[in-house]
């Protein structure tokens, strides 16, 4: 046996007290769930709860994942930013389609949306770039995200002109900034048991706009 599967194989899921869910006492939408969970992850320390998985495709169909970040979540959907000309900028323009996944152990909860993308105006896309640090700033004003690069050296320069102008212009504009908005479709909350009796709840949204439930055998 390898180190890898040594290390594979000593691994265990869930070696904590988890939380019990009970579906009957969920709300009616999605929404409300997600931020009780969310909060609930906060405080039991869940580390950096607000990265999540974003999958697209591109425009053959091939899928993409990355890890990104959650700026908000509200009536309109789970926002997250990016550049327009990045990979998934790219993935998303071609097919408006997205799923995030939230992985929080901690508690051995998931949370699953799949949904329409839309964009935000421009004001929402610098509204969003500026409240962030001036570390983010730089980062987006550097821009290139996903093209080749030909050494680190490159990068070390561009990202050191980025932060001084960063530092110098705190309201300078990343044009290609974008807000990205994900109106879920589909909402599935994940409860992990210890016995392996999970529960899963998905919300599905109806052709009228409602939204109804179902569980899902585990």
């Amino acid at each position: 046996m390898t180190d890898f599967h040594r290390a594979l194989h000593s691994l265990r899921v869930w070696d904590t007290e988890l939380p019990s869910f009970d579906p009957a006492s969920a709300p009616p939408e999605p929404l409300p769930l997600f931020h009780d969970w969310f909060t609930a992850a906060v405080a039991a320390g869940q580390t950096e709860p607000h990265t999540l998985s974003l999958a697209t495709a591109d425009a053959d169909g091939r899928p993409d994942v990355r890890t990104v970040m959650l700026h908000d979540a509200d009536a309109r959907g789970w926002h997250f930013a990016s550049h327009a000309t990045s990979a998934k900028g790219r993935q998303l323009a071609a097919r408006p389609e997205a799923a995030l996944g939230f992985y929080w152990p901690v508690q051995g909860r998931q949370v699953r949306i799949r949904g329409h993308v839309t964009t935000g105006t421009p004001e929402e896309a610098y509204e969003d770039l500026h409240a962030r640090t001036t570390g983010a700033l730089a980062a987006a004003l550097v821009g290139r995200q996903s093209e080749v690069l030909d050494s680190p050296g490159t990068l070390a320069g561009a990202s050191e002109a980025a932060w001084h102008r960063a530092e110098a212009e705190p309201d300078a504009p990343a044009p290609t900034w974008t807000l990205y908005v994900v109106e879920p479709a589909e909402v599935e909350f994940f409860q992990g048991d210890g016995r392996r009796r999970h529960i899963r709840l998905r919300y599905r949204r109806t052709a009228a706009g409602e939204w109804t439930r179902e569980l899902l055998w585990p």
